[in-house]
This record gives C-alpha cells, structure tokens and sequence, in this order.
C-alpha cells in the first residue's frame, strides 16, 4: 500500500516546473550557440524530462484521490527521464567542442544504450550522467563568459541530483520517504532554475551594453 497524500502529489509538481522553466530558458539561451541538431536535441531531452516528471505526478495524484492506480505513468519515469538527460547532457558537448566529428558518433550511439541493459540503477547512471554533462559545460561557459558567481548554483543542483540518485534505492511507498525526495528535488531544481535565469539575463545585459 503506497501512502501518497494529495498535497505530496501536488508539491510533486513543483520541481518539474522549477525544471521547465529553466530548461525554457536555457533553450532560448543555447539556440544562438548550438547548431540544429544539437539544439534538436537538448529541446528534446529538456522536454522528455519535463514530460516524465510530470507523469510520475499525475501518477500519484490519481492514485492519491482514489481515481486509479495507472502505474503505467509510474513505471515510465525512469526511462523517460534517462534518456531525456541522456540526451540533454550529450547535446551540451556540442559547446565545448566545435568539431563535432566525434560528438556525432556518440549522437548516434547514445539514444540506442537505454535498450539495452534494463534496470533502476543503469536509469539513475544515465540520468546522474546526462546532468553531469549539463552541469559540467553551463560550469565551463560560466567560467569563459565571467559569470563565476553563478557556478555554485548548478553545484547545488548536480549535488541534489546525486542525493536523489542514492533516494532512489529507498523504499518510495512511504508518505515521509517521498516528502524527503521531493524537498531534496525543489531545492536542486530551484538552484538549476535561478542559475538559467541569471546566467541568460546576465548574458542579455551584457549584450545591450555591448551595442550601446
């Protein structure tokens, strides 16, 4: 018997909008910096996150109101998330190398590995991985564009991330359990979202002034 409450499964929604309008800006940010494909695919990847995270809500809101038990959203989330990061994270690389020679391989390799092997923990790696990319090239562009002070951040984020990954092999049918996750969850994406915005709007002040 899971034990999920209305107002847990409606505070579920708050990091997948955190994410989603972070990742909104980040789109508008990277679609001036990344080629089409690249860019294909972080929109994609960012948009699949958002999706998953969003279905793994309605999940226990439904089951939470009596509704249904559709476990289907539930079981979905993993996959779902992965490989939306998975593909996020592979498409930054694109920003920190310009020939992409060795970048279309992976493209072309990466989205095929979720078939792969199956399991929770290969979904966490893919996931801990496609945001270690993320975080790790929005660090790099930080550094080269002057905007150091934004950096502990998208650490923040990628730390909350982590504990979220070791959350997971915990026992989620607790009420207490996911109240836990879910605050761990809002604090990271909320340092992922404030990061997107200054990092954009720092970059969009700074090109006003270059004009003028």
């Amino acid at each position: 018997m899971k034990e999920y409450s209305i107002g847990m499964a409606l505070f579920d929604l708050v990091p997948v909008i955190l994410f989603t309008i972070g990742s909104v800006i980040l789109q508008r940010e990277f679609y001036e910096r990344m080629t089409k494909g690249p860019f294909a695919l972080f929109a994609a990847g960012t948009i699949d996150i958002a999706a998953a995270g969003f279905c793994k809500a309605l999940y226990k809101f439904l089951y939470a109101t009596g509704i249904c038990d559709f476990n289907c959203l539930s079981v979905m989330f993993f996959p779902f998330q992965s490989i939306g990061f998975l593909l996020a994270g592979i498409s930054m690389i694109s920003l920190l190398r310009k020939k992409t020679g060795m970048v279309t391989k992976v493209y072309s390799v990466a989205p095929v590995a979720p078939v792969l092997w199956k399991g929770t923990f290969l979904f966490v790696g893919l996931m801990v991985g496609g945001l270690g990319l993320m975080d790790f090239t929005l660090i790099k562009l930080c550094i080269e564009d002057k905007k150091k002070k934004i950096i502990p951040l998208f650490i923040i984020s990628f730390i909350c991330s982590l504990a979220m990954g070791y959350l997971s092999s915990k026992d989620f049918s607790k009420n207490s359990m996911n109240w836990i996750a879910e605050i761990i969850n809002s604090a990271g994406q909320c340092a992922f979202m404030l990061g997107a915005m200054f990092f954009h709007k720092k970059e969009t002040v700074e090109n006003k002034e270059v004009k003028e």
